[in-house]
């Protein structure tokens, strides 16, 4: 017999508690009775706590209601039709809640049980009756009655307390799974966002979660401070709400508590306006940070202060630098500052300034960090107060580099990245004491968000297969390998791997991003490399590519036919910024010529690699002919190389030409007298061009190429 069955079969008293517990919404009796088998049989404990599970049941619900609507209309049964048809409308509500529909279902069968007890308990009373209750009057019935329905009410307020418990249960599981997972997992992509990652930062949802839990347990500490009055105007000994309700509200208060100090965080990192990035500050120059409260109550805008502080526990470490946060320190969370309505405070008007007084800490002397490996930390307090509760909050910035001059900038963004890259610890201020290497296949990433950031395209797998080849040399597989940051930037050279790798970076963003978008530099090929695609290519072909020993040069490689009939690859001298500032690249690859004795100069670049013609490739950027005269940029190239030792002595691309990365020597002038006959040929303009963008004279001799009007 199903449970449903022996309710309908109890006597009128507690038939009336079955029609007073289906008064409440939430479980029609309709439903209940025409799906009571179904009902009975299913794990709704589970489902109150497995989402997917509970969805399983949703539907089945639903299928089960159309089942017993399409009976009810074979049995013309139109008032049954309409009530199963606007029941099954409402539990629609429960499409996104399935877990809710499964507790209350649940906790309907928990009341019925309730009441089969009372009536068990009512019946073993009758048959252990001695003889003398035989002659009970109606009103003794009638009292025993009453006594059975108070224990009734008695454990159903156990039941509630019980019900409390397991709600903040639940609760605790969120909490973990919020604080624990998803707001960590939210502070390493926001790291990484930092240093260029494409991660999604967006506290949105996070802000939905955190306000969701927060109300509820504002609700709960509601009820129990309800009981808490009750109890207070009616008790009795042994009152389970009066021995209870104190554990439970102090652990509401302490899982509202953890929330609340895990739901203030640093939404946006501080950064300068001109910056590199952000992390990087600069002393006496405004920088802009902001604070944000996930949980979302709009009865707290404009209440809550926030003040800004530095270093409160700074490391011992002798020479550490100590700083006063100026400007604005103190501002009030809102939602009129944010785009979403969401709780925050923008400061957008601080400076740091050091203190010159103390010398710094006298601590450990064995630790020696540069200036652009000290890291610091930036403070945030507040305090929540809502309801009767208040508690302390505070949020801390990722570790920043200060700086005081300009030229520290390139090392501080280079500490930066090696922090965000590696660091499992947002606090972690002595990182640099002990720096770990960064893997390969991370270290990789972290120089293709570079790229992405800044342009929009991050490194291919072949253009980072030559950054490892620089790095490690031409080995089978990268990814066991290693970094070390000496290797990536603190070595005392004018030209670690930083420099050299950011220098491109910076010519490409300001000079070649379009070109690089679109995919027409490889860029990062080496020569060995460049040499042995060419090769394979029609005369004519060429590439471009980042000089491996020119800071922030770019040059371009073209394959030509020797006299022997053999591929013979020829390079020019790197273009630098100095160069692209005056001439866009494109003008150079569509106006580049060689001058040769008693030939008509040519432009020897037809195809970019791999068989692209040159004005396909580069024709939407040429710049157009204007004022009806035609003026042409001619790419010259002078040969000089019959005295190789003294202009590799002289100039600093050496190790280039050395290797290859310069024009084979032709016949020619040579020499500074020959430069300077040359120029005399040209026409004033033509000297004046030269004059403007081309090295000074006593320098013509090294370059290998010079810009002209023709």
């Amino acid at each position: 017999m199903t449970q449903w069955d022996r309710l309908r079969q109890l006597p009128p008293v507690y038939i009336q508690q079955l029609h007073e517990l289906y008064d409440r919404d939430g479980l029609p009796m309709d439903v209940r009775h025409y799906l009571s088998a179904w009902i009975e049989k299913q794990e709704w404990q589970r489902a109150a706590r497995d989402h997917d599970f509970a969805v399983v049941l949703f539907q089945v619900l639903l299928e089960n209601l159309d089942i017993q609507h399409s009976r009810f209309v074979q049995e013309e049964s139109f008032l049954l039709q309409h009530n199963i048809r606007r029941y099954k409308q409402n539990f629609q509500r429960y499409l996104d809640e399935p877990c809710s529909l499964a507790t209350a279902i649940l906790w309907f069968l928990e009341k019925e049980k309730e009441i089969l007890a009372s009536a068990d308990l009512a019946e073993q009373v009758q048959l252990l009756r001695v003889d003398q209750e035989a002659m009970e009057t109606n009103s003794q019935q009638d009292l025993e009655r009453k006594m059975a329905g108070l224990r009734n009410e008695v454990q159903v307020q156990i039941s509630i307390l019980s019900d409390i418990n397991k709600v903040l249960d639940w609760t605790d599981d969120l909490i973990n799974l919020l604080v624990k997972k998803e707001l960590v997992e939210w502070q390493r992509r926001q790291q990484k966002a930092c240093i260029g990652a494409p991660d999604n930062v967006c506290l949105d949802q996070l802000e939905k979660w955190f306000t969701s839990v927060a109300e509820c347990l504002f609700q709960v500490r509601g009820f129990l401070s309800k009981l808490e009055e009750l109890s207070g105007k009616v008790s009795y000994e042994n009152d389970p709400v009066k021995a209870r309700r104190p554990a439970l509200q102090k652990r509401a208060d302490t899982l509202l508590k953890e929330l609340l100090k895990s739901a203030f965080v640093v939404e946006t990192q501080p950064s300068m306006p001109q910056g590199k990035g952000p992390l990087v500050l600069r002393t006496n120059v405004q920088f802009s940070v902001k604070t944000r409260l996930l949980v979302k109550f709009p009865e707290l805008n404009h209440s809550m202060k926030v003040d800004v502080s530095m270093d409160r526990e700074p490391p011992q470490i002798k020479g550490y630098r100590r700083f006063n946060v100026m400007g604005t320190t103190t501002k009030n969370l809102n939602m009129a500052e944010s785009q979403n309505g969401g709780m925050v405070a923008d400061f957008r008007h601080l400076t740091l300034k050091e203190q010159k007084s103390g010398g710094g800490s006298k601590g450990v002397s064995d630790i020696s960090l540069s200036v652009t490996e000290e890291l610091h930390l930036i403070y945030f307090n507040t305090v929540f107060e809502l309801k009767g509760l208040a508690v302390g909050m505070q949020a801390c910035s990722l570790p920043v580099v200060i700086i005081s001059n300009s030229s520290q900038q390139q090392s501080a963004w280079a500490s930066v990245l090696w922090f965000n890259m590696l660091s499992q610890d947002p606090k972690d201020v002595v990182f640099f004491a002990s720096s770990p290497a960064a893997p390969w296949p991370q270290f990789g990433e972290m120089l293709s968000w570079q790229f992405l950031s800044a342009t929009k395209l991050g490194l291919n797998p072949d253009q980072l297969e030559m950054i490892a080849h620089r790095l490690f040399g031409k080995q089978p597989n990268y990814d066991t390998y290693k970094v070390a940051w000496s290797k990536f930037s603190k070595e005392n050279l004018p030209e670690t791997f930083w420099v050299w790798f950011d220098g491109i970076l910076f010519m490409v963003k300001t000079y070649l991003v379009d070109l690089w978008k679109e995919g027409l530099i490889m860029g990062f090929v080496s020569k060995g490399k460049e040499k042995s695609l060419l090769k394979k290519k029609k005369r004519g072909t060429f590439l471009l590519r980042f000089s491996e020993s020119v800071i922030g040069g770019i040059t371009f490689s073209w394959v030509e036919t020797a006299i022997t009939g053999e591929p013979d690859v020829k390079t020019v001298q790197p273009f630098t910024k100095e160069d692209l500032s005056q001439i866009p690249f494109h003008e150079i690859i569509r106006n580049f010529q060689l001058l040769e004795a008693d030939n008509v100069p040519e432009n020897p670049l037809l195809y970019l690699y791999p068989d692209t013609p040159k004005d396909r490739a580069f024709g939407k950027y040429y710049t157009e002919k204007t004022g009806g005269k035609s003026t042409q940029l001619v790419v010259m190239t002078v040969c000089h190389w019959s005295c190789r030792n003294t202009l590799e002595a002289k100039s600093p691309m050496s190790s280039d030409m050395a290797q290859g990365e310069g024009l084979e020597p032709m016949n020619g002038l040579c020499g500074e007298a020959a430069g300077e006959s040359w120029l005399s040929l040209l026409s004033n303009p033509a000297k004046n061009l030269i004059n403007q963008i081309a090295l000074p004279p006593s320098k013509r001799s090294s370059t290998i190429s010079l810009l002209a009007l023709w």
